[in-house]
């Protein structure tokens, strides 16, 4: 499968922008006077390329991974050393290490209480004044940490602003 590299295209007006977008761009940054190194762009051509990123946004399809193509990737995660084809260790190593985090007494098995620790822990750890029970803020800080690799956010690349 080819790889497609994302490619930031710098503009000077927000008929640029709207090309830069319609030929694939993944980020636009907005600059005047390019010839000149370029300079941070008015308010007005800020507004008026933000504007123009909307208006081509919404236009624009996501790309759906196919079935195939998600489970390609899938199975690429689990086959651990890229043979083409997943071998039982590779699939139940990662599981096997988290079973011996738990299985504190290392016994191969695990007891309720191995088993509750760990939200037990994170229980008591969000119970800030330790009274056992949670407010809505205390469970809050119980939440998951967001995913590594979000999920698609090309339309928010096309209309968000640049961080750096």
């Amino acid at each position: 499968m080819p790889r497609i590299l994302p490619v930031e295209i710098a503009v000077q007006d927000a008929a640029a922008v709207r090309i830069a977008l319609r030929e694939g761009a993944a980020r636009v940054e907005l600059c005047q006077a390019l010839g000149l190194g370029g300079l941070t762009p008015s308010p007005g051509f800020v507004e008026a390329s933000v504007e123009a990123a909307l208006a081509a946004s919404a236009k624009l399809e996501a790309p759906e991974a196919s079935p195939k193509s998600r489970e390609e990737k899938r199975f690429g995660r689990a086959d651990k050393n890229k043979d083409g084809r997943i071998e039982a260790n590779e699939l139940l190593d990662p599981r096997r290490k988290a079973f011996a985090k738990l299985d504190t007494n290392a016994n191969g098995t695990l007891s309720f209480e191995e088993w509750a620790v760990k939200t037990i822990g994170k229980f008591k750890g969000a119970d800030r004044d330790h009274n056992g029970i949670l407010t809505a803020a205390e469970y809050a800080s119980t939440a998951p940490p967001p995913p590594k690799h979000p999920s698609c956010s090309c339309r928010q690349n096309y209309a968000s602003a640049d961080d750096d």
